[in-house]
């Protein structure tokens, strides 16, 4: 499967984490839902990198390669903790969209701090994107 199947896939399990987390966020503290949430994920990416056989020793890589891996772990915590507990206040066909404004917002920081060039063609589907964010979650 090719960079698009992914992305497509990866797409259909963030709506299923929307709807599944919206329900799982009830009546618990939305931290310790991530918590839970997160020791899941850990299980089975640990189960994944076991089965093929991908174990390597962290001082073994590159240490810009591991800080960077590190910062992107916080980043997801953070953002993973901000989410639920919008999900917990919020409706999930509100929350999702707006937390999808990250495509807008990898596109200015790729371009800003990573050179990525992006055409006018791109840059409009960018304001669509966020202007639809914007009118789905808009009540």
């Amino acid at each position: 499967m090719g960079w698009l199947g992914w992305a497509l896939a990866s797409a259909a399990f963030a709506a299923l984490t929307a709807i599944f987390g919206k329900v799982g966020v009830s009546g618990i503290a939305s931290d310790y839902a991530t918590l839970i949430r997160t020791l899941v994920i850990l299980a089975l990416v640990a189960a994944i990198v076991t089965a093929k056989g991908q174990w390597q020793s962290p001082a073994a890589l590159p240490g810009r390669a591991l800080l960077f891996l590190m910062l992107s772990g916080l980043a997801t915590g953070a953002s993973w903790l901000c989410y639920y507990r919008a999900l917990q206040l919020g409706q999930a066909a509100q929350v999702a969209p707006i937390d999808k404004l990250s495509v807008v917002l990898v596109a200015v920081f790729g371009a800003t701090f990573l050179a990525e060039r992006l055409g006018p063609a791109n840059w409009a589907g960018v304001a669509m994107i966020a202007g639809g964010a914007i009118l789905v979650a808009w009540r």
